[in-house]
């Protein structure tokens, strides 16, 4: 299991008393079927962070990835049907990879999750014509191709990309300075 899931899981049970497997049982008993439901649900009656709201919904349905067989899989599935956006992907992971020996590189059910001590980036084919790039930038004005992201969102800034040619310094630069930031 990712440490920094297990991790949240330990700081859980500190901060409500009850175990992930409790939730996970309070979630289902209340046979609600959308993620976005079980987090409205774990936010709003039993006040939970975004953080904690996501973990308990994503280990509810099996959704996360500690719960896939393979993560590879998990890429396959988020590019079914947007099999152009593919090779942005390959090219982000080749340079991020290049920023240093520890990035993880943590795929979901849809999306790539990078980080080092701390989440720094999504990558998202986030539609069949928008592929976006999620980035933790709290702070930075939003500049250039540097777009804010709505409030209480998992990453403070975001960056369209409709194609591979729009992957420029610019964009690594700001992926590069989430990077050292999380480090």
């Amino acid at each position: 299991m990712e440490k920094a899931a297990q991790t949240m899981i330990d700081n859980l049970y500190k901060n409500t008393g009850k175990t992930l497997e409790q939730w996970i049982a309070i979630v289902k008993a209340q046979n609600i079927a959308k993620h976005g439901e079980i987090m409205k649900f774990l936010k709003e009656e039993h006040g939970h962070s975004h953080g904690f709201a996501n973990l308990i919904a994503h280990k509810a349905k099996g959704s996360d990835a500690g719960s896939a067989e393979n993560q590879d899989d998990l890429i396959v599935k988020q590019y079914k049907g947007k099999e152009h956006f593919k090779p942005i992907y390959d090219k982000l992971i080749s340079e991020i990879k290049g920023f240093g020996d520890d990035v993880e590189i943590a795929p979901k059910n849809t999306y790539v999750s990078l980080r080092r001590k701390k989440q720094f980036a999504l990558l998202n084919p986030a539609t069949k014509t928008r592929y976006e790039i999620g980035i933790n930038l709290k702070g930075q004005e939003p500049k250039g191709k540097l777009e804010a992201e709505k409030p209480n969102a998992m990453c403070s800034h975001k960056i369209n990309l409709a194609d591979i040619n729009d992957i420029d310094n610019e964009v690594l630069g700001w992926i590069k300075m989430a990077y050292e930031n999380a480090g």
